[in-house]
């Protein structure tokens, strides 16, 4: 359980049922949980003065992508991963790369995939 121990986390998932399995998964990994947001403008809006370690981005909210929010934490310099029942093929572009968690997904998928973006983006 260490390795994410005391690790600050925003959540944009706007599944409520999704967003509680993944705060408590988070939880279970000794993260904090400083947000969890289910709309794209209050997204952007949190992510420009929220402090984070690491946000987890549901790819689809509502119908509306989460890539304007992804942007904002890429020049804010807070690593991201997205959520998303498509995996990698539902990014497209300079996200294609980008660290993805494919629906559903474990505790364990999560805290590699988070321990391999903080490494990713501070290598």
């Amino acid at each position: 359980m260490g390795l994410l121990k005391g690790l600050r986390v925003l959540i944009v998932e706007d599944e409520g049922a999704v967003a509680l399995l993944i705060e408590d998964m988070l939880e279970d990994l000794g993260c904090l949980v400083v947000g969890s947001i289910s709309r794209l403008a209050q997204a952007k809006d949190v992510s420009c003065l929220i402090q984070a370690d690491v946000a987890i981005l549901d790819v689809n909210l509502a119908g509306e992508l989460v890539f304007p929010v992804a942007e904002i934490l890429r020049d804010r310099a807070i690593p991201f991963i997205f959520s998303t029942g498509y995996g990698a093929r539902g990014l497209h572009g300079e996200y294609a790369l980008c660290p993805v968690l494919r629906k559903p997904y474990s505790q364990s998928d999560l805290e590699q995939t988070i321990d391999a973006a903080l490494k990713a983006f501070n290598p």
